[in-house]
């Protein structure tokens, strides 16, 4: 009798492990078309052509598939994640080792399902979460720009993930929790300006990869919109653009929004660390109407919740002496003994949304690093600033920082030595 009972146990256990897996199964096929193309039937137009090196750089596509020092698109290029490294892949039209046998089906339904042509799901450091709001005309016109280039043979690398992070059936599970395949829907209530920057930002653009938090899975919140996010393993944070104290654009004009996607700096700021790659890369290159379209739809954004950093109330009197010694040897010369900054091509501290940031990892890794505005035709010889890594020690680049951060009406946080030893690298 006990055995009949556990023999009916196991059958309904199978029964439901059966049950989740054809659930867990159709969650990640669920909307896919039959393929049908196959890839001689795709002949593009030199319109899709020229639409999709302009697309291209929209997505920053080259940043990720070309590792330093090879042919572009080649692939190789390792992407580190928290949980090991992704291998970008080789998309030149090589028959054997890039896309050269892919049709216009299967690319569709990599960049909207995130499925490889051989089945297999791909890791969404390829961000199809973001990519399967690109309309197939603007799939098409990408594959035909990447059907343009000049082959290279260069087999694609294994990735370096660590159990269970390495297995398919645990990507299965992360893509059936946190990503469904969808479309962009225009919003009637706004205009078609705003639904065009939208399109870019959420979609080719891919905003969200940086400046949305992750949960412990990867997966970025879309609760609140652009809401600011540390970088994994870069260790920039990228500021919330919904925060008129962080990073929103709500009280900019649409010009000043444009100015510096297009150039990397305007009156009201600059950009610096991974956003002047995006700059240098990506959105410099975009037309005067795209660009206005993604400054109309930035400035509308919801606000999000700000909660002002906290200087603490320990006696901080010896360190902001030491601070301000070392700002008048290393820094006032060009940021001004107020931090009024220079004729606007050092900026002013004074009330500087970065300085005021919390956390303050961005002005650890600018202090330490170097702060380099990116090279672009509206402002090819960009000013920047020397790294201080081998000048100062942590200890100092605390005090300078706690200096800079409660002087001159600025209550930032106090930059502790913890602080540094935390955000100092990129990990």
């Amino acid at each position: 009798m006990r055995s009949s009972l556990a023999l009916r146990w196991l059958a309904g256990l199978g029964s439901v492990a059966l049950v989740l897996a054809a659930l867990l199964w159709w969650l990640n096929v669920r909307g896919e078309d039959e393929l049908v193309s196959d890839p001689a039937s795709f002949q593009p137009t030199s319109e899709q052509i020229d639409r999709g090196a302009y697309l291209a750089k929209a997505g920053n596509c080259m940043a990720c598939h070309t590792a330093r020092g090879e042919a572009a698109f080649s692939g190789g290029k390792g992407i580190e994640t928290p949980f090991g490294i992704v291998y970008a892949s080789n998309i030149t039209p090589d028959a054997q080792t890039g896309i050269g046998n892919w049709s216009a089906d299967h690319f569709w339904r990599a960049m909207h399902h995130g499925r490889s042509k051989d089945g297999r799901l791909l890791y969404p450091a390829f961000p199809y979460v973001n990519y399967t709001l690109v309309t197939r005309e603007d799939s098409d016109a990408l594959l035909a720009y990447l059907r343009s280039q000049q082959p290279v043979r260069r087999p694609n690398l294994a990735h370096k993930l660590r159990f269970p992070y390495d297995s398919q059936a645990a990507l299965a599970v992360w893509r059936a929790l946190s990503f469904s395949p969808g479309r962009f829907e225009p919003d009637v209530d706004q205009s078609p300006e705003w639904n065009r920057g939208a399109y870019l930002v959420r979609g080719l653009g891919h905003c969200n990869a940086c400046h949305a938090p992750r949960n412990a899975l990867g997966a970025t919140s879309e609760k609140l919109e652009l809401s600011g996010g540390l970088i994994p393993m870069q260790n920039w944070y990228a500021p919330s653009l919904g925060s008129a104290q962080e990073a929103g654009v709500a009280d900019w004009s649409t010009q000043e929004v444009l100015d510096l996607l297009r150039t990397g700096v305007s009156s009201k700021g600059s950009v610096m660390g991974p956003m002047a790659e995006v700059v240098f890369r990506s959105t410099q290159h975009l037309s005067e109407p795209d660009l206005r379209a993604m400054a109309v739809f930035l400035k509308a954004l919801p606000p999000t919740p700000y909660k002002p950093a906290s200087r603490g109330d320990e006696d901080n009197t010896a360190l902001m002496a030491q601070g301000g010694q070392l700002y008048g040897k290393h820094c006032a010369a060009c940021h001004g003994s107020k931090g009024e900054g220079a004729g606007g091509f050092y900026p002013a501290l004074a009330g500087n949304r970065a300085v005021l940031m919390d956390p303050p990892v961005n002005l650890v890794r600018i202090v330490m690093n170097g702060g380099f505005l990116p090279a672009t035709q509206g402002n090819p010889r960009p000013f920047g600033m020397r790294p201080f890594a081998h000048v100062l020690d942590d200890a100092e680049v605390s005090a300078v920082l706690s200096y800079i951060g409660g002087s001159w009406g600025n209550k930032a946080a106090r930059v502790g030595e913890v602080d540094m030893v935390t955000y100092r690298k990129g990990r």
